[in-house]
């Protein structure tokens, strides 16, 4: 797919507005760019393991969903339109119990009145560990 994003993505801007949000308390941090897709990485840690110690698949979810909906807000004029999510799923494919994972986002629509895009997320060794894809709602702001 061609250039996606209005612009190029302001890594820093982008997790400046993740403070004091649940993207910023589980250690989620935006870390690379390209025309149309967004990566970020996030800890396997006490904030992200279920009780059985593997990462909780709920966190893999927040992960893909902050991805996804991030990208699809940076297709917007942001002063008439925002993207919300309508729909999210995600397969768990392989266990991660320590280190970081990587999502990274990829569109595979950017439509007027929706959006879908695919995250992956690979652990440290470059293997899946989950695989999601967001619908986004476009919507006018007001």
């Amino acid at each position: 797919m061609s250039r996606v994003f209005r612009e190029p993505v302001d890594l820093q801007q982008a997790n400046e507005l993740s403070r004091n949000t649940l993207i910023e308390h589980l250690g989620i941090v935006f870390t690379a760019a390209g025309d149309d897709w967004l990566q970020a990485t996030m800890p396997v840690d006490a904030r992200t393991r279920q009780p059985y110690g593997l990462l909780h698949g709920g966190a893999s979810v927040v992960l893909a969903e902050t991805l996804g909906s991030s990208a699809g807000n940076l297709c917007v004029d942001p002063a008439n339109q925002v993207c919300v999510g309508l729909e999210i799923n995600a397969n768990h494919l392989r266990a991660a119990r320590e280190g970081v994972v990587t999502g990274t986002a990829r569109a595979l629509h950017v439509g007027r009145t929706t959006q879908v895009w695919e995250i992956r997320i690979e652990n440290e060794g470059g293997k899946l560990v989950c695989v999601s894809r967001l619908t986004l709602a476009v919507v006018p702001v007001g």
